[in-house]
Protein backbone atom coordinates (compact mmCIF):
# COMPACT_ATOMS: atom_id res chain seq x y z
CA UNK A 1 0.00 0.00 0.00
CA UNK A 2 1.08 3.49 -0.83
CA UNK A 3 2.18 5.71 2.09
CA UNK A 4 0.94 9.01 2.64
CA UNK A 5 2.74 12.01 1.54
CA UNK A 6 4.37 13.81 4.39
CA UNK A 7 3.14 17.17 3.37
CA UNK A 8 -0.56 15.91 2.93
CA UNK A 9 -0.29 14.74 7.02
CA UNK A 10 0.96 17.76 7.95
CA UNK A 11 -2.18 19.27 6.17
CA UNK A 12 -4.62 16.67 8.12
CA UNK A 13 -2.98 17.06 11.40
CA UNK A 14 -3.32 20.61 10.86
CA UNK A 15 0.26 22.29 10.97
CA UNK A 16 -0.15 23.61 7.32
CA UNK A 17 -3.11 24.87 4.74
CA UNK A 18 -3.05 23.56 1.11
CA UNK A 19 -2.03 27.16 -0.18
CA UNK A 20 1.39 26.82 2.17
CA UNK A 21 1.74 22.65 1.09
CA UNK A 22 2.19 24.33 -2.53
CA UNK A 23 4.29 27.24 -1.28
CA UNK A 24 6.59 24.48 0.05
CA UNK A 25 6.38 22.42 -3.61
CA UNK A 26 7.04 25.57 -5.21
CA UNK A 27 10.31 25.81 -3.20
CA UNK A 28 11.16 22.45 -2.78
CA UNK A 29 11.45 22.34 -6.99
CA UNK A 30 14.06 25.42 -6.50
CA UNK A 31 16.62 23.13 -4.49
CA UNK A 32 16.21 19.37 -5.60
CA UNK A 33 16.89 16.45 -3.31
CA UNK A 34 15.92 18.78 -0.06
CA UNK A 35 13.04 16.87 1.32
CA UNK A 36 9.57 18.64 2.11
CA UNK A 37 10.13 18.31 5.96
CA UNK A 38 13.31 20.57 6.01
CA UNK A 39 11.80 22.76 3.19
CA UNK A 40 8.87 23.47 6.11
CA UNK A 41 10.67 24.01 8.97
CA UNK A 42 13.28 26.63 6.53
CA UNK A 43 10.28 28.36 5.49
CA UNK A 44 9.04 28.81 9.31
CA UNK A 45 5.74 27.28 8.76
CA UNK A 46 6.18 24.15 10.84
CA UNK A 47 8.95 22.88 13.79
CA UNK A 48 10.87 20.17 13.75
CA UNK A 49 8.22 18.02 16.62
CA UNK A 50 5.71 19.21 14.25
CA UNK A 51 7.82 17.42 11.45
CA UNK A 52 8.69 15.02 13.40
CA UNK A 53 4.77 13.83 14.30
CA UNK A 54 4.03 13.55 10.47
CA UNK A 55 7.04 11.30 10.26
CA UNK A 56 5.93 8.88 12.60
CA UNK A 57 2.48 8.83 11.75
CA UNK A 58 3.64 8.20 7.68
CA UNK A 59 6.47 5.20 9.05
CA UNK A 60 4.00 3.70 11.76
CA UNK A 61 6.37 4.65 14.66
CA UNK A 62 6.04 6.40 17.73
CA UNK A 63 7.73 9.46 18.51
CA UNK A 64 10.50 9.75 21.09
CA UNK A 65 11.49 13.08 22.96
CA UNK A 66 15.36 12.30 23.49
CA UNK A 67 16.20 15.38 25.95
CA UNK A 68 13.71 13.89 28.07
CA UNK A 69 14.55 9.94 27.59
CA UNK A 70 16.60 8.10 30.41
CA UNK A 71 18.48 5.42 28.89
CA UNK A 72 19.77 2.24 30.57
CA UNK A 73 23.90 1.35 30.51
CA UNK A 74 22.89 -1.97 29.70
CA UNK A 75 20.71 -0.45 26.47
CA UNK A 76 24.16 1.63 25.65
CA UNK A 77 26.60 -1.36 25.28
CA UNK A 78 24.67 -3.00 22.83
CA UNK A 79 25.16 -0.26 19.88
CA UNK A 80 28.76 0.57 19.91
CA UNK A 81 29.56 4.59 19.60
CA UNK A 82 30.67 4.11 15.93
CA UNK A 83 27.62 2.10 15.00
CA UNK A 84 25.22 5.35 16.35
CA UNK A 85 27.21 7.84 15.07
CA UNK A 86 27.86 6.40 11.49
CA UNK A 87 23.99 5.98 10.83
CA UNK A 88 22.63 8.45 13.33
CA UNK A 89 20.76 6.66 15.53
CA UNK A 90 20.39 6.25 19.34
CA UNK A 91 19.27 3.08 21.10
CA UNK A 92 16.11 4.28 23.83
CA UNK A 93 15.20 0.45 24.85
CA UNK A 94 15.11 -3.55 24.88
CA UNK A 95 12.32 -4.90 25.68
CA UNK A 96 11.40 -8.83 25.17
CA UNK A 97 14.49 -9.07 22.84
CA UNK A 98 13.41 -6.09 20.36
CA UNK A 99 15.39 -3.24 20.68
CA UNK A 100 13.71 0.58 20.21
CA UNK A 101 16.00 3.01 18.22
CA UNK A 102 15.46 6.75 17.75
CA UNK A 103 16.21 7.51 14.00
CA UNK A 104 17.56 10.77 12.58
CA UNK A 105 16.17 10.09 9.42
CA UNK A 106 13.20 7.52 9.64
CA UNK A 107 13.29 7.10 6.06
CA UNK A 108 16.06 5.45 5.53
CA UNK A 109 14.42 1.91 6.73
CA UNK A 110 17.16 -0.03 5.01
CA UNK A 111 19.30 1.31 8.19
CA UNK A 112 17.09 -1.10 10.80
CA UNK A 113 17.79 -4.63 8.29
CA UNK A 114 21.55 -3.05 8.88
CA UNK A 115 21.45 -3.06 12.59
CA UNK A 116 19.66 -6.48 12.65
CA UNK A 117 22.00 -8.00 10.54
CA UNK A 118 25.09 -6.58 13.06
CA UNK A 119 23.39 -6.93 16.84
CA UNK A 120 21.02 -9.88 16.10
CA UNK A 121 18.09 -8.57 17.58
CA UNK A 122 14.96 -6.99 15.99
CA UNK A 123 15.29 -3.41 15.91
CA UNK A 124 12.31 -1.12 15.90
CA UNK A 125 12.49 2.83 14.64
CA UNK A 126 11.74 5.59 16.74
CA UNK A 127 11.19 8.93 14.89
CA UNK A 128 13.90 12.10 16.49
CA UNK A 129 15.23 14.67 15.17
CA UNK A 130 19.16 15.08 14.06
CA UNK A 131 20.03 17.83 16.71
CA UNK A 132 18.65 15.46 19.28
CA UNK A 133 20.29 12.57 18.03
CA UNK A 134 23.44 13.96 18.04
CA UNK A 135 23.24 15.59 21.53
CA UNK A 136 22.58 12.58 22.99
CA UNK A 137 25.04 10.54 21.38
CA UNK A 138 27.91 13.48 22.82
CA UNK A 139 26.18 13.24 26.15
CA UNK A 140 26.03 9.22 26.80
CA UNK A 141 29.21 8.06 24.37
CA UNK A 142 31.01 10.60 26.22
CA UNK A 143 32.76 8.35 28.39
CA UNK A 144 32.32 5.32 26.92
CA UNK A 145 34.33 5.29 23.14
CA UNK A 146 35.28 1.75 23.02
CA UNK A 147 38.18 1.22 20.90
CA UNK A 148 39.27 -2.16 18.85
CA UNK A 149 41.88 -2.78 21.33
CA UNK A 150 39.11 -2.68 24.14
CA UNK A 151 36.91 -5.52 22.33
CA UNK A 152 39.95 -7.61 22.12
CA UNK A 153 40.58 -7.28 25.40
CA UNK A 154 37.17 -8.41 26.11
CA UNK A 155 37.52 -11.63 23.69
CA UNK A 156 40.41 -12.93 25.21
CA UNK A 157 38.72 -12.60 28.83
CA UNK A 158 35.80 -14.33 27.39
CA UNK A 159 35.77 -17.35 29.37
CA UNK A 160 33.02 -19.07 27.25
CA UNK A 161 34.91 -17.87 23.58
CA UNK A 162 38.46 -19.85 25.49
CA UNK A 163 36.44 -23.17 25.58
CA UNK A 164 36.74 -23.61 21.63
CA UNK A 165 40.67 -23.09 22.13
CA UNK A 166 42.17 -26.31 20.41
CA UNK A 167 38.66 -27.80 19.50
CA UNK A 168 38.52 -29.48 16.43
CA UNK A 169 36.00 -27.56 13.97
CA UNK A 170 32.30 -28.52 14.28
CA UNK A 171 30.02 -27.22 12.06
CA UNK A 172 27.32 -26.81 15.27
CA UNK A 173 29.57 -24.82 17.19
CA UNK A 174 31.16 -23.06 14.97
CA UNK A 175 27.32 -21.61 13.73
CA UNK A 176 26.91 -20.86 17.18
CA UNK A 177 30.05 -19.22 18.05
CA UNK A 178 29.80 -16.65 14.62
CA UNK A 179 26.69 -15.68 16.49
CA UNK A 180 28.08 -14.71 19.85
CA UNK A 181 27.77 -10.99 21.11
CA UNK A 182 31.59 -10.49 21.04
CA UNK A 183 32.40 -12.00 17.62
CA UNK A 184 29.47 -10.00 15.88
CA UNK A 185 30.69 -6.31 17.95
CA UNK A 186 34.56 -7.02 16.96
CA UNK A 187 33.66 -7.72 13.13
CA UNK A 188 30.69 -4.42 13.33
CA UNK A 189 33.51 -2.15 14.62
CA UNK A 190 36.03 -3.33 11.77
CA UNK A 191 33.52 -3.10 9.16
CA UNK A 192 32.18 0.68 10.14
CA UNK A 193 35.59 1.76 11.47
CA UNK A 194 36.72 0.89 7.52
CA UNK A 195 34.13 2.64 6.01
CA UNK A 196 34.21 5.33 8.32
CA UNK A 197 37.88 5.48 7.27
CA UNK A 198 37.32 5.64 3.53
CA UNK A 199 38.91 2.21 2.97
CA UNK A 200 39.27 -0.06 0.28
CA UNK A 201 39.34 -3.38 1.16
CA UNK A 202 39.39 -5.21 4.43
CA UNK A 203 42.05 -8.02 5.05
CA UNK A 204 41.23 -11.11 7.60
CA UNK A 205 44.73 -13.38 7.29
CA UNK A 206 45.29 -16.50 9.31
CA UNK A 207 48.76 -17.44 10.52
CA UNK A 208 50.06 -20.45 12.32
CA UNK A 209 50.06 -18.45 15.52
CA UNK A 210 48.28 -15.12 14.91
CA UNK A 211 45.39 -14.19 12.88
CA UNK A 212 46.04 -10.86 11.54
CA UNK A 213 43.24 -7.84 10.24
CA UNK A 214 44.65 -5.18 7.85
CA UNK A 215 42.98 -2.28 6.01
CA UNK A 216 43.43 -0.84 3.07
CA UNK A 217 43.00 2.87 3.02
CA UNK A 218 44.78 5.32 0.09
CA UNK A 219 46.25 2.75 -1.35
CA UNK A 220 48.54 1.13 1.75
CA UNK A 221 47.57 -1.36 4.07
CA UNK A 222 47.11 -0.92 7.83
CA UNK A 223 47.75 -3.31 10.08
CA UNK A 224 44.49 -3.40 13.66
CA UNK A 225 45.38 -5.41 16.81
CA UNK A 226 45.10 -9.03 16.49
CA UNK A 227 42.37 -11.10 17.64
CA UNK A 228 42.67 -14.11 19.86
CA UNK A 229 44.39 -16.70 16.64
CA UNK A 230 41.31 -19.29 17.98
CA UNK A 231 38.39 -17.26 17.41
CA UNK A 232 39.63 -17.16 13.13
CA UNK A 233 37.21 -19.75 12.62
CA UNK A 234 34.06 -17.89 14.30
CA UNK A 235 34.92 -14.50 12.89
CA UNK A 236 34.86 -15.88 8.96
CA UNK A 237 31.87 -18.06 9.98
CA UNK A 238 30.63 -15.12 10.87
CA UNK A 239 31.30 -12.96 7.71
CA UNK A 240 30.16 -15.82 5.48
CA UNK A 241 26.69 -15.78 7.29
CA UNK A 242 26.35 -12.37 6.77
CA UNK A 243 27.44 -12.49 2.87
CA UNK A 244 24.81 -15.47 2.57
CA UNK A 245 27.70 -18.53 2.01
CA UNK A 246 28.21 -21.79 3.33
CA UNK A 247 29.99 -22.54 6.73
CA UNK A 248 30.30 -25.41 6.02
CA UNK A 249 32.34 -25.40 2.57
CA UNK A 250 36.23 -24.80 3.88
CA UNK A 251 37.99 -26.56 1.07
CA UNK A 252 36.81 -24.35 -1.79
CA UNK A 253 36.88 -20.76 -2.97
CA UNK A 254 33.78 -18.72 -2.26
CA UNK A 255 32.53 -14.98 -3.53
CA UNK A 256 29.86 -13.06 -2.05
CA UNK A 257 28.52 -9.62 -0.80
CA UNK A 258 26.96 -7.43 1.78
CA UNK A 259 24.67 -5.01 1.29
CA UNK A 260 24.71 -2.04 3.85
CA UNK A 261 22.87 1.52 3.94
CA UNK A 262 25.17 2.99 6.24
CA UNK A 263 24.15 7.03 6.47
CA UNK A 264 21.70 6.75 4.02
CA UNK A 265 24.05 5.73 1.12
CA UNK A 266 24.42 2.09 -0.25
CA UNK A 267 28.26 0.59 0.55
CA UNK A 268 28.53 -2.77 -1.06
CA UNK A 269 30.67 -4.81 0.57
CA UNK A 270 32.22 -7.97 -2.06
CA UNK A 271 33.51 -10.66 -0.11
CA UNK A 272 36.01 -13.62 -1.59
CA UNK A 273 36.82 -16.44 1.26
CA UNK A 274 39.99 -18.60 0.25
CA UNK A 275 41.20 -21.66 1.79
CA UNK A 276 45.03 -21.21 2.97
CA UNK A 277 47.60 -23.40 4.97
CA UNK A 278 46.32 -22.62 8.30
CA UNK A 279 42.90 -21.59 7.73
CA UNK A 280 40.13 -19.46 5.09
CA UNK A 281 41.45 -16.26 4.80
CA UNK A 282 38.87 -13.11 3.73
CA UNK A 283 39.21 -10.30 1.65
CA UNK A 284 36.25 -7.49 1.60
CA UNK A 285 36.26 -4.77 -0.77
CA UNK A 286 34.62 -1.79 0.02
CA UNK A 287 32.29 0.06 -2.60
CA UNK A 288 31.15 2.97 -1.43
CA UNK A 289 29.83 5.50 -4.28
CA UNK A 290 30.26 8.71 -1.86
CA UNK A 291 33.94 7.65 -1.37
CA UNK A 292 34.42 7.65 -5.40
CA UNK A 293 33.02 10.73 -7.30
CA UNK A 294 32.37 10.01 -11.16
CA UNK A 295 33.09 13.40 -12.44
CA UNK A 296 35.72 14.43 -14.26
CA UNK A 297 36.07 17.95 -12.97
CA UNK A 298 36.86 15.58 -9.40
CA UNK A 299 39.18 12.92 -10.44
CA UNK A 300 42.34 15.83 -10.11
CA UNK A 301 43.41 16.07 -14.29
CA UNK A 302 44.77 19.00 -14.55
CA UNK A 303 42.71 21.49 -16.70
CA UNK A 304 45.22 20.77 -20.40
CA UNK A 305 44.92 17.44 -20.32
CA UNK A 306 41.18 17.30 -19.28
CA UNK A 307 40.18 20.01 -22.11
CA UNK A 308 42.09 17.31 -24.52
CA UNK A 309 40.48 14.25 -22.91
CA UNK A 310 36.94 15.88 -22.99
CA UNK A 311 37.52 16.48 -26.74
CA UNK A 312 38.82 13.24 -26.99
CA UNK A 313 35.66 11.16 -25.75
CA UNK A 314 32.80 13.16 -27.16
CA UNK A 315 34.66 11.76 -30.92
CA UNK A 316 31.92 9.69 -32.75
CA UNK A 317 34.07 6.90 -33.17
CA UNK A 318 37.41 5.02 -32.35
CA UNK A 319 39.39 3.73 -29.29
CA UNK A 320 40.21 5.19 -25.94
CA UNK A 321 42.86 3.16 -23.53
CA UNK A 322 43.45 3.97 -19.56
CA UNK A 323 46.65 1.94 -19.01
CA UNK A 324 48.18 1.31 -15.52
CA UNK A 325 48.41 -1.10 -12.58
CA UNK A 326 45.69 -2.60 -10.36
CA UNK A 327 44.43 -0.50 -8.08
CA UNK A 328 45.79 3.28 -9.85
CA UNK A 329 42.19 4.36 -10.76
CA UNK A 330 41.56 3.73 -14.35
CA UNK A 331 37.88 2.60 -13.97
CA UNK A 332 37.05 5.40 -11.85
CA UNK A 333 38.52 7.37 -14.66
CA UNK A 334 36.27 5.50 -17.39
CA UNK A 335 33.27 5.41 -15.36
CA UNK A 336 33.41 9.54 -15.04
CA UNK A 337 34.00 9.85 -18.54
CA UNK A 338 30.74 7.72 -19.34
CA UNK A 339 28.94 9.49 -16.68
CA UNK A 340 29.69 12.31 -18.31
CA UNK A 341 28.38 11.28 -22.08
CA UNK A 342 25.17 9.64 -20.20
CA UNK A 343 22.72 11.28 -21.50
CA UNK A 344 19.04 10.15 -23.65
CA UNK A 345 20.04 10.33 -27.13
CA UNK A 346 23.41 8.23 -26.01
CA UNK A 347 23.04 4.20 -25.84
CA UNK A 348 25.70 3.17 -23.50
CA UNK A 349 26.31 -0.60 -22.59
CA UNK A 350 29.32 -1.68 -20.47
CA UNK A 351 31.04 -5.20 -19.50
CA UNK A 352 32.48 -5.60 -16.87
CA UNK A 353 34.27 -8.03 -14.06
CA UNK A 354 33.40 -7.33 -12.16
CA UNK A 355 30.21 -4.75 -11.83
CA UNK A 356 31.79 -1.96 -9.49
CA UNK A 357 29.19 0.79 -9.82
CA UNK A 358 26.05 0.43 -11.09
CA UNK A 359 24.98 3.65 -12.65
CA UNK A 360 21.44 5.38 -13.90
CA UNK A 361 21.02 4.81 -17.64
CA UNK A 362 23.95 1.95 -19.00
CA UNK A 363 23.49 -0.90 -19.66
CA UNK A 364 25.97 -3.04 -17.62
CA UNK A 365 26.83 -7.11 -18.19
CA UNK A 366 28.71 -8.85 -15.90
CA UNK A 367 31.72 -11.45 -16.85
CA UNK A 368 30.98 -15.24 -16.15
CA UNK A 369 33.57 -16.90 -17.45
CA UNK A 370 32.58 -20.15 -15.79
CA UNK A 371 29.95 -20.33 -18.12
CA UNK A 372 32.07 -19.17 -21.60
CA UNK A 373 30.94 -15.46 -20.62
CA UNK A 374 34.31 -13.40 -21.91
CA UNK A 375 34.69 -10.03 -22.67
CA UNK A 376 34.85 -11.42 -26.41
CA UNK A 377 31.39 -13.45 -26.50
CA UNK A 378 29.60 -10.58 -24.52
CA UNK A 379 31.25 -7.46 -26.91
CA UNK A 380 30.21 -9.77 -29.81
CA UNK A 381 26.44 -9.45 -28.16
CA UNK A 382 26.97 -6.19 -27.06
CA UNK A 383 27.10 -5.02 -30.86
CA UNK A 384 23.19 -6.33 -31.70
CA UNK A 385 21.89 -3.99 -28.99
CA UNK A 386 22.66 -0.70 -30.96
CA UNK A 387 25.43 0.79 -28.74
CA UNK A 388 26.56 4.45 -29.59
CA UNK A 389 29.49 4.05 -26.64
CA UNK A 390 31.50 1.29 -25.51
CA UNK A 391 33.08 0.07 -22.20
CA UNK A 392 35.50 -3.47 -22.15
CA UNK A 393 36.51 -3.72 -19.03
CA UNK A 394 39.90 -4.65 -19.80
CA UNK A 395 41.47 -6.06 -23.58
CA UNK A 396 43.32 -9.23 -22.01
CA UNK A 397 43.53 -11.02 -25.54
CA UNK A 398 43.68 -10.98 -29.23
CA UNK A 399 40.55 -11.84 -29.92
CA UNK A 400 38.72 -9.05 -27.58
CA UNK A 401 40.98 -6.70 -29.38
CA UNK A 402 40.13 -7.66 -32.30
CA UNK A 403 36.16 -7.52 -31.71
CA UNK A 404 36.99 -3.82 -30.12
CA UNK A 405 38.92 -2.65 -33.30
CA UNK A 406 35.86 -3.82 -35.19
CA UNK A 407 33.60 -2.50 -33.07
CA UNK A 408 35.67 0.93 -33.51
CA UNK A 409 36.07 0.25 -37.09
CA UNK A 410 31.89 0.31 -37.67
CA UNK A 411 31.39 3.59 -35.67
CA UNK A 412 31.26 3.11 -32.54
CA UNK A 413 33.65 4.55 -29.63
CA UNK A 414 35.02 2.00 -27.44
CA UNK A 415 36.34 2.41 -24.12
CA UNK A 416 39.24 -0.05 -22.57
CA UNK A 417 42.26 -0.49 -19.84
CA UNK A 418 45.35 -2.19 -20.39
CA UNK A 419 47.90 -2.76 -17.74
CA UNK A 420 51.19 -1.04 -19.12
CA UNK A 421 53.66 1.21 -17.20
CA UNK A 422 52.44 4.24 -20.00
CA UNK A 423 51.04 5.71 -22.43
CA UNK A 424 53.30 4.63 -24.98
CA UNK A 425 53.70 1.08 -24.41
CA UNK A 426 50.13 0.52 -25.02
CA UNK A 427 50.89 0.16 -28.48
CA UNK A 428 53.56 -1.98 -28.05
CA UNK A 429 51.20 -4.09 -25.49
CA UNK A 430 48.60 -4.23 -28.38
CA UNK A 431 51.49 -5.32 -31.33
CA UNK A 432 52.41 -8.29 -29.08
CA UNK A 433 48.67 -9.34 -28.97
CA UNK A 434 48.87 -9.65 -32.62
CA UNK A 435 47.10 -6.58 -33.34
CA UNK A 436 48.75 -5.32 -37.21
CA UNK A 437 50.05 -1.76 -36.78
CA UNK A 438 47.50 -0.18 -39.45
CA UNK A 439 44.49 -1.16 -37.35
CA UNK A 440 46.25 0.00 -34.32
CA UNK A 441 46.16 3.80 -36.71
CA UNK A 442 42.96 3.31 -38.07
CA UNK A 443 41.26 3.17 -34.70
CA UNK A 444 43.34 4.24 -31.82
CA UNK A 445 42.34 8.15 -30.72
CA UNK A 446 44.24 8.41 -27.62
CA UNK A 447 45.75 6.90 -24.65
CA UNK A 448 45.78 7.65 -21.01
CA UNK A 449 48.12 6.66 -18.80
CA UNK A 450 47.84 6.94 -14.73
CA UNK A 451 48.93 6.63 -11.11
CA UNK A 452 47.40 7.63 -7.90
CA UNK A 453 49.97 9.38 -5.22
CA UNK A 454 48.44 10.27 -1.30
CA UNK A 455 47.50 13.75 -0.72
CA UNK A 456 49.46 15.35 2.18
CA UNK A 457 46.30 15.47 5.21
CA UNK A 458 45.52 19.68 5.10
CA UNK A 459 45.08 19.65 8.76
CA UNK A 460 48.98 18.49 9.61
CA UNK A 461 50.83 19.67 6.26
CA UNK A 462 54.23 21.23 6.79
CA UNK A 463 56.61 22.82 5.08
CA UNK A 464 60.27 21.35 5.51
CA UNK A 465 63.94 21.53 3.67
CA UNK A 466 64.77 18.04 2.24
CA UNK A 467 68.20 16.65 1.67
CA UNK A 468 70.12 16.90 -1.06
CA UNK A 469 69.74 12.81 -1.38
CA UNK A 470 65.79 13.55 -1.20
CA UNK A 471 65.54 15.93 -4.11
CA UNK A 472 68.47 14.17 -6.40
CA UNK A 473 65.41 11.10 -6.79
CA UNK A 474 63.47 13.68 -8.95
CA UNK A 475 66.61 14.03 -11.08
CA UNK A 476 65.90 17.93 -11.43
CA UNK A 477 69.32 20.16 -10.90
CA UNK A 478 69.51 20.72 -6.88
CA UNK A 479 70.04 24.87 -7.48
CA UNK A 480 66.32 24.30 -9.86
CA UNK A 481 64.46 22.58 -7.30
CA UNK A 482 65.46 24.89 -4.02
CA UNK A 483 63.28 27.21 -5.55
CA UNK A 484 60.11 25.29 -4.54
CA UNK A 485 58.62 24.42 -1.42
CA UNK A 486 58.02 21.23 -0.27
CA UNK A 487 55.55 19.91 2.59
CA UNK A 488 54.98 16.74 4.02
CA UNK A 489 52.40 15.35 6.86
CA UNK A 490 53.45 15.11 10.69
CA UNK A 491 50.37 12.77 11.47
CA UNK A 492 47.36 13.73 13.50
CA UNK A 493 44.39 12.24 14.48
CA UNK A 494 42.27 13.54 11.13
CA UNK A 495 44.83 11.10 9.33
CA UNK A 496 45.64 8.61 12.01
CA UNK A 497 49.20 9.92 12.14
CA UNK A 498 50.25 8.81 8.32
CA UNK A 499 50.15 12.10 7.30
CA UNK A 500 48.16 11.33 4.38
CA UNK A 501 44.64 11.94 3.48
CA UNK A 502 42.90 10.72 0.06
CA UNK A 503 44.52 10.09 -2.96
CA UNK A 504 44.56 11.94 -6.45
CA UNK A 505 45.91 10.88 -10.08
CA UNK A 506 48.74 11.87 -12.18
CA UNK A 507 47.95 11.60 -15.56
CA UNK A 508 50.11 11.21 -18.82
CA UNK A 509 47.48 11.70 -22.24
CA UNK A 510 49.18 11.18 -25.77
CA UNK A 511 46.67 11.71 -28.26
CA UNK A 512 47.04 9.44 -31.07
CA UNK A 513 48.03 12.35 -34.14
CA UNK A 514 49.08 12.05 -37.82
CA UNK A 515 52.59 12.10 -36.48
CA UNK A 516 52.27 9.56 -34.14
CA UNK A 517 50.32 7.23 -36.40
CA UNK A 518 53.24 7.13 -38.98
CA UNK A 519 55.76 6.26 -36.08
CA UNK A 520 53.47 2.96 -35.16
CA UNK A 521 53.94 2.45 -38.98
CA UNK A 522 57.32 2.62 -39.08
CA UNK A 523 57.37 0.62 -36.20
CA UNK A 524 59.27 3.23 -33.94
CA UNK A 525 60.48 2.52 -30.17
CA UNK A 526 58.60 3.53 -27.07
CA UNK A 527 61.20 6.24 -26.80
CA UNK A 528 60.82 7.63 -30.15
CA UNK A 529 57.07 7.72 -29.50
CA UNK A 530 57.20 9.23 -25.90
CA UNK A 531 59.89 12.17 -27.34
CA UNK A 532 57.39 13.35 -30.13
CA UNK A 533 54.42 12.95 -27.82
CA UNK A 534 56.30 15.50 -25.26
CA UNK A 535 57.62 17.78 -27.88
CA UNK A 536 53.54 17.73 -28.57
CA UNK A 537 52.83 18.88 -25.34
CA UNK A 538 52.31 15.65 -23.59
CA UNK A 539 53.08 15.91 -19.80
CA UNK A 540 54.39 12.62 -19.09
CA UNK A 541 53.49 10.82 -15.31
CA UNK A 542 56.52 12.29 -13.70
CA UNK A 543 56.18 15.70 -15.36
CA UNK A 544 52.59 15.78 -13.43
CA UNK A 545 54.27 14.17 -9.99
CA UNK A 546 56.56 17.32 -10.33
CA UNK A 547 53.79 19.93 -10.37
CA UNK A 548 51.64 17.82 -7.80
CA UNK A 549 54.79 17.99 -5.09
CA UNK A 550 55.49 21.89 -6.02
CA UNK A 551 51.44 22.72 -5.04
CA UNK A 552 52.06 21.19 -1.98
CA UNK A 553 49.25 18.24 -2.77
CA UNK A 554 51.76 15.30 -2.49
CA UNK A 555 55.20 14.15 -1.18
CA UNK A 556 58.51 13.34 -2.99
CA UNK A 557 58.22 9.86 -1.68
CA UNK A 558 54.90 9.49 -3.01
CA UNK A 559 55.75 10.52 -6.51
CA UNK A 560 59.45 8.68 -6.82
CA UNK A 561 57.07 5.58 -5.64
CA UNK A 562 54.24 5.25 -8.03
CA UNK A 563 56.70 6.74 -11.56
CA UNK A 564 59.83 6.26 -13.31
CA UNK A 565 62.60 8.65 -14.29
CA UNK A 566 62.26 9.48 -18.13
CA UNK A 567 64.90 7.84 -19.62
CA UNK A 568 65.95 10.96 -21.94
CA UNK A 569 66.77 13.30 -18.98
Amino acid sequence: MARRRLGQILVDLGYLSEDQLWDILEEQKQSPGEVIGRVAVRMGLVSDVQVGEALAEQWGMQVVNLPETNIPPKVLELVPETMASIYKIMPVSLKNDVLTVAMADPQNVAALDDLRNFLGFDVRGAVSNEAHVQQAIERYYADKQESIEDVISGLESDEDLQEIDGKAYDLASAAEMAEAAPIRKLLNMVMLLAIKDQASDIHFEPFEDEFKIRVRADGVLYEMVPPPRHLANAIVSRIKIMANLDIAERRLPQDGRIELNVGGNSVDLRVSVLPTLFGEAVVMRVLDRTVVQLDLNKIGMDPTTLTRFRSIIHRPNGIVLVTGPTGSGKTTTLYSALNELNEVRVKIITTEDPIEYDIDGLIQVPINSDIDVTFASVLRAILRHDPDKILVGEIRDYETAEIAIQSALTGHMVFSTLHTNDAPSAVTRLRDMGIPPFLITATVEAILAQRLVRKICTECRTQFEPSDELLMELQLPIAQARKYKFYYGRGCQRCNNTGYKGRCGMYELMDINDDVRDMITSDASVDDMKNLARSQGMTTLREAGLKLIFDGVTTIDEVVRETVVEGDE
